[in-house]
């Protein structure tokens, strides 16, 4: 079992009534790669703690974690997390983990990641890596939201790494953002999956990281396997695109639960 920290809130922001910022010390020791996740959480009282996972949206570099997260009405955490302000105590653990990892994908020119609502994440630390720009030629993310206020946390860390004194100039180069609404009139429209069925797209030279929704992930499974696209069967071992399997693991023994429940 993963032993847990206690580090501090440094700074909270709210970028809706159900989204959320916010960022914490790092314990010197924590080693993590970019685009991994950790579990965060908060005393319970009686020794006890409740904890969820959470991706990291700062880089592995940065002295500083920092978390977006969803409210979620009458969460066990989240009810109780939306509170926090600078100096309070959170739980972090000391095993980070994940498969949204550049190690697991094979060479390639083009690199798509597609994220929905707070799955674009661990997609900002993995945009804030040098290791990303000399790994790929382009890097695209392609992230969806629901309205407006749903890409303002994105818009905002963004806006900042593109003025960055060191990976400014490769951000400026080669990467491009493609913002998408489904409820609000944008300038793009539509899911993700609308715009991965028209793209001209080859398993020669692209590659694919995944997070989101369970649905968008189902979906954007199905349209790359139907492409010729191979995933990631595993840490460790490469695929043409890599999705984070704990979460969709973990939906999947939720759902099997509910359906022995119903029988």
């Amino acid at each position: 079992m993963a032993s847990y920290t206690i580090e501090h809130v440094i700074d909270v922001r709210h970028w809706s009534d159900a989204l959320f910022s916010f960022t914490t010390t790092r314990n010197p020791g924590l080693r993590f790669e970019n685009g991994q996740f950790i579990m965060l959480g908060l005393d319970s009282g009686r020794g006890g703690r409740i904890t969820r996972a959470y991706s990291m949206a700062s880089a592995n570099y940065e002295d500083h974690l920092e978390f977006y997260s969803i409210k979620v009405p009458n969460g066990p955490l989240t009810s109780r997390l939306k509170f926090v302000g600078p100096g309070s105590p959170v739980l972090v653990s000391s095993k980070p983990t994940g498969t949204l990892v550049l190690r697991d994908l094979k060479p390639g020119k083009r690199l798509f990641l597609l994220a929905t609502g707070t799955g674009v994440a661990p997609f900002l630390a993995v945009a804030k890596d040098p290791e990303t720009y000399g790994q790929f030629e382009q890097v695209f993310l392609i992230r969806g939201a629901r309205t407006q206020d749903g890409l303002a946390y994105a818009d905002s860390v963004l806006a900042g790494l593109r003025t960055n004194p060191y990976l400014g100039e490769f951000v400026g180069a080669q990467f491009n953002d493609h913002p998408t609404l489904t409820r609000e009139a944008f300038r793009n429209q539509g899911r993700i999956t609308s715009w991965l069925e028209t793209a001209s797209l080859s398993p020669q030279t692209d590659r694919f990281m995944v997070c989101g929704n369970m649905r968008m992930i189902d979906d954007v499974n199905r349209l790359l396997a139907a492409r010729g696209f191979n995933v990631s069967p595993r840490i460790g071992v490469p695929g043409d695109y890599v999705i984070e399997r704990a979460f969709v693991e973990s939906f999947d023994t939720r759902a099997e639960q509910a359906n022995a429940a119903s029988r």
